[in-house]
């Protein structure tokens, strides 16, 4: 049997899977590349890229499992893949505390403006303390939408801060939001009500656009978005008209819509936005799982999977 590994993934997965089978690894192939470079193997390890479409499934004549280090599966082909017997293994919220620190510190650079502060000190060799007044987050109400380890885990943290916290996630049961002390509400009752507003739902037809220009006017002037799960839930281009009319007060990603594009995540690749204009927007390249510790609990339980998937040892 033969393995691929196509992104950077903990070093365990290869040493553990190797006691079975040849492992190979190609960094970030292109679709095209990867077409053809499947058929010879049984065992696909991968993130986010590339999407594998129909054409990719179809040259993958000995492909049984792919193992998936991330929660999103919007880039596969499931369907496809169920024809043709191939279990898709993810890694559900074990990377659900690095986004949720991830998302409280985002929170915390925006209201206290430790990012441009920074710069100004240390670029613009400026020592005013004056220039950023910032705000607390506690006494604060935050809207979580998706409500699943992600988000609970971010009302955790945030009430830890004496945050408010309420949530919107159709899928669960009242007890959830009882137990997890969040007041559930309607997505237009959470944007209406929040200082805070943190995104953990995956991409679907559904939320595609879901912060366009009609939801950002239904929330408060000063409020904060945060969007910590995929690029495309948020209308950049209405995100940033809102920004520069000061209709929002701050918008921070982990994510972008065409953040793959270009090669965006090719060496030496360049990548751009109008958002970049603005001060009061704040970005990550996509590095909410990015920690040792979730690398490692990611990759204990892709190499379990797989090796359950294919009765090995």
């Amino acid at each position: 049997m033969k393995c691929l590994i196509i992104d950077a993934v903990h070093s365990a997965i290869a040493e553990e899977l190797g006691k079975y089978m040849q492992v190979d690894t190609k960094m970030l192939p292109t679709q095209q590349e990867l077409a053809a470079l499947i058929p010879d193997y049984d065992v696909l390890i991968m993130r986010v890229d590339p999407a594998i479409n129909k054409e990719i499934l179809d040259a993958a004549k000995n492909l049984k499992v792919i193992g998936v280090c991330s929660v999103g599966l919007n880039h596969i082909d499931l369907d496809t893949a169920k024809e043709k017997g191939i279990q898709v293994i993810n890694a559900p919220g074990l990377n659900g505390n690095a986004v949720a620190e991830l998302t409280i510190s985002k929170m915390l650079d925006l209201s206290r403006h430790t990012i441009p502060a920074n710069a100004d000190v240390k670029v613009n060799k400026n020592w005013d303390k004056y220039k950023f007044v910032g705000r607390e987050l506690r006494g604060k109400t935050l809207g979580i939408l998706g409500f699943g380890r992600i988000g609970q885990r971010v009302g955790e943290l945030g009430r830890a801060f004496l945050m408010d916290v309420v949530a919107y996630d159709p899928y669960l049961p009242a007890h959830v939001f009882e137990e997890q002390h969040a007041k559930s509400m309607s997505i237009d009752e959470v944007l209406k009500v929040s200082d805070y507003v943190t995104i953990h739902m995956p991409l679907t037809p559904e939320t595609k656009d879901l912060f366009n220009a009609k939801s950002i006017a239904e929330m408060k002037d000063d409020a904060v978005v945060l969007n910590m799960s995929r690029g495309g839930i948020v209308n950049e281009k209405d995100m940033y008209e809102a920004l520069k009319a000061g209709k929002i007060g701050g918008y921070a990603s982990d994510v972008m819509e065409n953040e793959l594009a270009a090669g965006g995540l090719t060496e030496g690749a360049s990548f751009d936005s109008p958002l970049f204009e603005c001060d009061n927007f704040i970005v990550t390249p996509h590095l909410g799982a990015q920690t040792v510790d979730a690398s490692r609990d990611i990759g204990a339980h892709i190499i379990a999977k797989v090796k359950e998937a294919l009765n090995l040892g």
